[in-house]
């Protein structure tokens, strides 16, 4: 008999179940394939890894305008393949090492829901007083695309050769970033969003500047354009796209990246939790299904399909179980990209006030007026504060280098509903990205000192 029952070892639901025996409640937790889910094996994890052996290459190849020559280099993908490997196995080992230091037991296995308060797996039969979905997502894939050979992000890193040209279909996170690792290690690529602008979900000036450097490393980008048929060749594949008018184009590879849908398994469904149109589990603010001590937490409620939200998910329904009162705060949990420039936002964007017909004002400086920018030869991108009529940060967003990493100080100040003259009271270190805060606050209050 267990306190908790977890299903799914991803970032829900191993986080999850080692808070929970912090807490003091006895813990099992189930997986059937890997522990880490789809961040640590097809996701984030080897994505990064993919994505620093590129970005070193490119640095590489343009070092003579940092002073430096370098000759006879050249990539491996084998080896970038085989490094990917061994930094997913770490994950994955280290995980299993937390859940048994903290006293988890894991069972390796697909679990069945029986009821709310039992679960089988395989001969096996648990019993249990919480239980906790997070079983995660998978791939959409539709046609015409359903043709043999077509990846997807499951199938992507299993590549150990770099291909001469690859569509990537859909211009959102993944495809983007898919994008700039394919580029940057010598492939043509063509990425083709059905939307006005890549980054659909980001506002388009976001959208312009990323495009904008993309094109410059050579990608195609086609947006409002529409895939409408692919046949499966000799060499790869041969697809009809409609922009304005009909054309084809032949590719090695392609690879669709379209979004994810919710492993919401019959089994669950039997349970009777609520499901909204699109087949995600329907959880409160507290990660609480229709279901007494039932919770769902990470991309199974299908809210943000973000590791990092599906990480804080699973301490807040667990917490919330031992008896606390911890709600997500969704408008302040990030999202982050890593291309060339970096984008991080948090908060509401600017297009979202727009149709709020919400009052707001606006801080916007460029990166090329940046002291720590030029140092490192970036001109692309720009930090934009947002703020309503009281002076209260709603919305941060920063393209340029080491974006990812800054955008930290933009959570803080939007999920502390913090006012500009606040983070103009904090002294910033120079030369610094981080400076580009203080420089688009300046703009906001109309007192700009360097542009």
């Amino acid at each position: 008999m267990y306190d908790l029952f977890v299903v799914g070892g991803g970032p829900a639901g191993y986080v999850a179940a080692i808070r929970g025996t912090q807490l003091g409640f006895k813990v099992a937790i189930a997986e059937e394939k890997y522990l880490g889910g789809t961040c640590t094996n097809v996701g984030c994890i080897p994505t990064k890894a993919w994505l620093a052996s590129s970005e070193l290459f490119q640095n590489i190849k343009e070092a003579k305008k940092f002073g430096i020559t370098a000759d006879n280099f050249s990539i491996d993908m084998k080896a970038i393949k085989s490094r990917t490997d061994r930094v997913v196995l770490k994950g994955r080992k280290g995980i299993e090492y937390l859940l048994k230091k903290n006293n988890v037991d894991l069972i390796q296995g697909h679990a069945v829901i029986e009821s709310k308060n039992k679960a089988k797996i395989g001969d096996k039969e648990i019993e249990f007083k919480y239980l906790l979905l997070a079983q995660g997502s998978h791939p959409i894939k539709f046609p015409p695309f359903n043709v043999d050979g077509i990846m997807t992000s499951d199938e992507i890193f299993s590549l150990d050769k770099i291909p001469s040209n690859i569509l990537i279909v859909g211009g959102g996170v993944i495809g983007v970033e898919m994008a700039n690792f394919f580029s940057s290690i010598g492939s043509q690529v063509m990425i083709v969003e059905v939307m006005n602008h890549i980054l659909p979900n980001m506002d388009s000036d976001v959208a312009e500047v990323l495009a904008s450097s993309m094109k410059k490393r050579g990608i195609e980008i086609h947006t409002n354009t529409k895939t409408i048929s692919v046949e499966k060749t000799q060499k790869g594949f041969k697809v009809n796209f409609e922009e304005n008018e009909r054309f084809e184009k032949e590719f090695e590879s392609i690879l669709l990246s379209v979004g994810r849908k919710s492993n919401v398994t019959d089994d669950v469904k039997s349970l009777g939790v609520s499901l909204d149109q699109k087949g995600n589990i329907i959880t409160d603010d507290s990660l609480r299904t229709n279901i007494p001590d039932v919770y769902a937490a990470g991309d199974i409620n299908g809210k943000y399909m973000l590791a990092h939200v599906a990480s804080r998910e699973g301490i807040v329904a667990v917490t919330n179980m031992k008896g606390g009162n911890l709600k997500m705060d969704y408008r302040s949990s990030p999202s982050v990209i890593f291309t060339t420039p970096e984008i991080g936002s948090v908060g509401y964007t600017e297009d979202e006030l727009k149709n709020s017909k919400m009052e707001y004002k606006k801080g916007v400086f460029p990166m090329t007026a940046l002291g720590r920018a030029r140092t490192l030869e970036f001109n692309d991108g720009f930090c934009k504060i947002l703020t309503d009529k009281n002076d209260t940060i709603l919305g941060v967003t920063v393209v340029g280098p080491m974006a990812t990493e800054v955008l930290m100080e933009g959570v803080i100040a939007v999920h502390s509903k913090m006012k500009i003259e606040e983070l103009l009271d904090h002294v910033h270190p120079h030369p610094t990205i981080s400076e580009i805060y203080m420089e688009a606050a300046d703009v906001l209050t109309g007192m700009p000192i360097d542009i």
